[in-house]
């Protein structure tokens, strides 16, 4: 069901300064932040030739990632991101194997424009996974 690694997401409590690590430091493509207010958080993406890391920041006091960073006040890996030909024909195959989608099970748009959908990590490993229509 699940196609190709999207992107690995990396919550950081200085978007500036991850910025310029993979920028300067690593040498990478990194494009422009991007608000995504629908999700609370500030976006870039890191441009890889098998795929990509999207730097995650804070956006507005209700932001998801404020919390992630309170429990890790360094940063970490915020959740993996797959591809799926059908995101609504994934998320019943998951709700049928007695997966947890989170929120009201609805794709809503992501950072890419596409329908995306996160399932609980409990379900999956301890990861929070995101779900992305190719």
């Amino acid at each position: 069901m699940i196609g190709r690694l999207n992107h690995v997401a990396i919550a950081v409590p200085d978007l500036d300064a991850a910025i310029a690590t993979y920028r300067d430091t690593l040498g990478g493509e990194v494009s422009e932040v991007v608000p995504q207010p629908e999700h609370g958080v500030n976006t870039v993406f890191v441009v890889l030739p098998n795929t990509k890391v999207e730097l995650l920041g804070v956006l507005g006091e209700g932001s998801p990632i404020a919390k992630f960073l309170e429990r890790n006040p360094e940063g970490g890996i915020h959740h993996l991101c797959y591809e799926v030909d059908d995101i609504r024909a994934a998320r019943d195959r998951l709700l049928a194997a007695g997966a947890r989608v989170l929120g009201s099970g609805e794709p809503r748009l992501g950072a890419h424009g596409k329908p995306v959908l996160f399932l609980h990590p409990k379900d999956f490993l301890g990861t929070l996974v995101e779900l992305e229509e190719a």
